[in-house]
């Protein structure tokens, strides 16, 4: 008897669609599409110069990641500031995360520190921002930001816990972008800093609460009443600047 066996798309087709996929995800990476906006497969398609079912693929991807949304008239667009994904996000890794760190500052070896020493090395020696990147932090920075926190929480040695890490990073990608936009007051330096001091010393209590505050900033940056305040404190600036 004859197995029928399950088709599989073009190795052309498929590439195409790898290559949509990631110059959509870099664009909404780097603002071009600002939070809320539409993102119409045959307008896209045609300046893409692909087809439509390769574009429809590459934004189905990008649902699955958290970075678009389908809309209930089967469109699709850019997820807003206010959505209540990025909060309940947020309280996920406030619940978990300062568990983790306890359990990694526990149980974490002088491996363990050695990495995180060299982690925290990496991040604060890269550049945040590249004119020719957009306004959005470097993926440079974004990648060393990620091996810094995971790094933090690897010697607790339990690796379902540092895969669940791993998704909320990556469902939190987004909204840590546009956060780190709208607060561009914030000393990051300073809070990973912290990090890595209070986890170094073992001082469990101190660096889980400094856990919970940096996440938690980054979780604020999202509200309208962040958006509001960083909306008046650039009027008053502009204010000053143009007295001055």
């Amino acid at each position: 008897m004859t197995q029928t066996v399950p088709s599989s798309p073009p190795p052309g087709k498929q590439m195409l669609s790898e290559q949509v996929h990631a110059q959509l995800r870099d664009a909404i990476m780097r603002g071009d599409h600002s939070p809320g906006a539409p993102l119409k497969p045959q307008d896209l398609a045609k300046a893409q110069g692909v087809s439509l079912a390769v574009v429809r693929e590459a934004l189905v991807r990008l649902v699955g990641e958290g970075l678009a949304d389908r809309l209930p008239n089967r469109g699709f667009a850019v997820p807003s500031f206010s959505d209540r994904r990025w909060q309940e996000i947020a309280e996920a890794r406030r619940t978990v995360e300062p568990v983790v760190l306890r359990m990694s500052i526990e149980r974490g070896d002088v491996e363990w520190e050695a990495r995180v020493r060299a982690a925290h090395h990496r991040l604060a020696r890269t550049p945040a921002y590249a004119p020719e990147e957009g306004a959005h932090y470097t993926d440079a920075w974004a990648e060393a930001h990620r091996v810094f926190h995971r790094t933090l929480l690897e010697g607790c040695g339990n690796r379902p816990l540092l895969e669940t890490f791993d998704r909320m990073w990556t469902a939190s990608e987004l909204a840590r972008r546009w956060s780190a936009h709208r607060a561009p007051e914030r000393d990051a330096l300073a809070e990973h800093r912290m990090l890595e001091e209070a986890a170094l010393a073992r001082e469990a209590d101190t660096a889980a609460a400094v856990l919970v505050r940096h996440l938690t900033l980054t979780a604020a940056a999202l509200t309208e009443e962040s958006a509001a305040g960083n909306e008046e404190n650039t009027a008053a600036q502009a204010g000053e600047h143009s007295s001055g």
